[in-house]
This record gives C-alpha cells, sequence and structure tokens, in this order.
C-alpha cells in the first residue's frame, strides 16, 4: 500500500475538530484508501474500537438504499447512541439524491441537511469523500454554514510514486511522464495492462459519469472537447478556439455546429470532476488577469497520454503538465505569468509578450517558475531566461530543466533545477 503520508496529517489534524471534513478528489485518485484504509489504520492504532468506526461506500449496491438521505441517516442513528465516541466514514456523497421532504410540500432534503444535522451530536467525528467539485468543493462553506473543511487529494505525486517503485530515479521518472500517477497504475505488470487501465478509466468512468450526472446530449462533443484540451496541453487557447477547432476536424454541418457557450458548459463538467484545471493569464506588472484565453492541463499525465492513443508524447509539454501538477498537488495557487516588454526591431520599438510558465502562490509565498525541457542554444537560453531578467523583482525565480542537473545559482540568483529533483523537493525549495 502506497502511503499518502501529506493528506493522511492533514486528516490527522483535522480530527475532532466539530467540522464535516471534505475528501475531494478525482475518482480513483486514492480518496477511499486515505480514509477507508490509512485513517482507519490509524484510529485503530490510536485505539479506536473498529466498532465505533461507521463505514459506508455508497457506490457500493450494497449500501444503494442509503443513497436516499433519510435512509442514510437513519442507518447512522441505529449504530451509534450517546455513551461513545463515533467515527463517521461515507464514500462518494455524491451518490445521495436530493428528494422530496415527505413533510413539508415544496420542500426538499440532501445530504448536506443529513450531515448538518449530524454535526449537532458531538460524539461523533465525520468524513466523506466525493468526486464532484460541484456539489462539494464550492459549496463546502456555504452549504456546511461554515463547518466544512476540505482536504483535496489528487493522483500520485512524482515523489509518493518513486517511494512505491525504488530502483533508479531516471526510469521511474521515464515511467511517471508516461503512465502518470494513479495509484492502480503502479502495481499494473505491463505497458498494455496500464494502458488498458486508464482508457477504460477515461471513458467507462469519468467520461460516463460527466454525462450521466449532467445529462449531457452530446457524448461524442464531451469527447471531441477532451481530446482538444490533452492535444493542446500547455498551449493558449479559449471556447471559442476550441468549438472552431472541433467544427473543422468533424465536419459538423451548420446544425450541428457547436458554439462557444457549449463548449464553456463542458469545459466546466470537466474541470467539475476534477480531470482538467485551468490556469489564467496573470498580467505580473498590472497586477491583474487576462479573460481572452487561458492554459489548461490534465489532472494526470497518464490519463492525457491515454486519450491521445499514446501518440502525442511531446515531452515538453509532457513535462510542463507534471511541473503544474505537482505546484497543484503541493497546494499553491498557480497561473500563467505575462510580462510585457519593448524590442527595437528596424529601428521602431515593438512590443513582446513574454511569459514565465507559471506564477506560484501560497499564503506569503509567491515564486516563479519556468519549465524548460532543455537550454542547449544561446537562443534557448535567451527566451527561457529574459522574462526572469524583465520582472525585476526580488521574489525566487526557478528554472526546471529535463535533464539531471546539480542545483546551481546564475549571476542573476535564478536557481536551476533537474525535473526530479524538482519533483522530489520539499517547499523549502520556494522560500
Amino acid at each position: 500500500m502506497i502511503e499518502r503520508s501529506v493528506y493522511l496529517k492533514k486528516l490527522i489534524d483535522r480530527k475532532h475538530n466539530g467540522m464535516v471534513k471534505v475528501i475531494t478528489g478525482v475518482r480513483r485518485c486514492g480518496k477511499s484508501v486515505l480514509l477507508f484504509e490509512l485513517f482507519f489504520r490509524h484510529l485503530i492504532t490510536e485505539g479506536v474500537s473498529e466498532k465505533n468506526i461507521i463505514k459506508i461506500s455508497l457506490d457500493s449496491d450494497d449500501f444503494a438504499k442509503l443513497r436516499s438521505p433519510l435512509n442514510l441517516s437513519k442507518y447512522i442513528k441505529e449504530r451509534i447512541n450517546d455513551s461513545e465516541y463515533f467515527y463517521i466514514f461515507i464514500d462518494e456523497i455524491q451518490f445521495v439524491k436530493k428528494i422530496k421532504n415527505p413533510d413539508v410540500e415544496g420542500d426538499y432534503i440532501t445530504f448536506y441537511d443529513i450531515l448538518n444535522g449530524l454535526l449537532s451530536h458531538k460524539n461523533l467525528d465525520i468524513y466523506i469523500t466525493g468526486s464532484n467539485s460541484k456539489m462539494l468543493s464550492k459549496d463546502v462553506l456555504t452549504e456546511f454554514r461554515g463547518r466544512g473543511d476540505e482536504v483535496r487529494v489528487n493522483p500520485l505525486s512524482f515523489k509518493e510514486f518513486y517511494s512505491a517503485k525504488q530502483g533508479d530515479k531516471e526510469a521511474a521518472l521515464n515511467e511517471y511522464m508516461l503512465y502518470g500517477g494513479m495509484p492502480a497504475v503502479v502495481s499494473r505488470p505491463s505497458p498494455e495492462t496500464k494502458i488498458s487501465y486508464l482508457q477504460n478509466l477515461f471513458e467507462e468512468t469519468f467520461l460516463k459519469d460527466i454525462v450521466e450526472r449532467n445529462r449531457i446530449r452530446d457524448p461524442h462533443l464531451l469527447s471531441a472537447i477532451t481530446n482538444e484540451l490533452c492535444s493542446a496541453t500547455g498551449s493558449l487557447t479559449n471556447p471559442l478556439n476550441l468549438a472552431n477547432s472541433i467544427n473543422s476536424s468533424t465536419k459538423r454541418t451548420r446544425e450541428t455546429q457547436v458554439n462557444s457557450n457549449t463548449v464553456t458548459s463542458y469545459l466546466q463538467h470537466l474541470e467539475d470532476a476534477f480531470i482538467i484545471k485551468e490556469a489564467k493569464r496573470y498580467d505580473i506588472r498590472r497586477k491583474k488577469y487576462f479573460s481572452s484565453s487561458s492554459k489548461f492541463y490534465c489532472v494526470d499525465v497518464g490519463l492525457r497520454n491515454v486519450r491521445l492513443n499514446m501518440r502525442q508524447n511531446e515531452e515538453t509539454h509532457i513535462m510542463e503538465n507534471v511541473v503544474f501538477n505537482s505546484l497543484i498537488q503541493r497546494g499553491y495557487n498557480v497561473d500563467v505569468g505575462v510580462l510585457e516588454s519593448f524590442k527595437k526591431v528596424d529601428g521602431k520599438s515593438t512590443r513582446i509578450n513574454r511569459e514565465i510558465d507559471f506564477v506560484v502562490n501560497k499564503g506569503n509565498v509567491q515564486c516563479y517558475v519556468q519549465s524548460a525541457f532543455s537550454m542547449n542554444t544561446p537562443e534557448k537560453q535567451e527566451s527561457e531566461l529574459a522574462p526572469f531578467n524583465i520582472v525585476g523583482n526580488s521574489f525566487r525565480k526557478i528554472v526546471v530543466t529535463r535533464n539531471e542537473i546539480a542545483p546551481w545559482y546564475d549571476d542573476m540568483g535564478i536557481y536551476h533545477i533537474g525535473l526530479a529533483d524538482f519533483l522530489l523537493a520539499g517547499d523549502e525549495l520556494f522560500s
């Protein structure tokens, strides 16, 4: 079993805090194992009796009746008493349906109502998992009336992946960049079984979930948008560009052409399911966001690669996605940095927009990160380092290259580090 020590510590630190602990993340990223095995084992080690831990897996047929909020409430209340302390584990809470209140006309009952009611019991500690941010992440503070505490879980970081694989670091990194960090992939014995698992996960779990939950009428369009996003990893795009590309590539008739509003809606569904994440463009000097275009990254590069049938394996784009995911896994807010500069061309001053791949923020920590696959020519060095020279502030500046190098500072104070060392480093790297 892979130890998810970062996430386990977050749960341990939140014990008995009087709040509903909401564990969110893409399906099959390890939320259930974290709660039902790792955290469960911690409680048992601490002396908690197994009978005082109530475990409910709502995606299992065994608990199908508990997808009614009233049945769920009844089930839990029948198993607790006022004289002992109980831990409540509920997996995939989004399976609980909203129902009409049988006692109040025009009123509805949701799982939020049930869990808020259970919070009145001082001898209960409640933990839930969910795979849809539309139902959970955005509503945690409001629906739980200030008593919801979110813990976001991601697929395995390279640090977690390497702790399970061991052996040659470079070989492990190559495997990680090809097949990603979905926990079940690590134990698959061959490339064929890894690819088969990821393909099935994307088609039969992720996309089907989105279609059913959002009552999508055009699953083929959802699939096409997903393919476009995976193909455009690390490139600027927007709903209009995506719509135009899909209309062109799928040869849609005028009557069936896709508009940008539809694409925007489908993008939101993919984000709500934690499959993609948007990185907005940020004007570093003017301190404002651009609304014209963004970059999108897949939650896991293995999922991205199989979606493209393992064909578009450009290491520059995959590396950029891996670096982005690493920053997200560490809990940072990540934007794409834009800097305006001017350059003399044929005697005329020409405006040039320089880009810093990632502007990273968390609390009082801010730094800049460039993902540079290689800098083996003077032109490439100038392209990657010029934005750092222009930005002109004291925040930490990091260049990540694919090859293994001894970390070093250049004359401008820019820190150079290889990808593997960057992914394995602690948070002190950013401060």
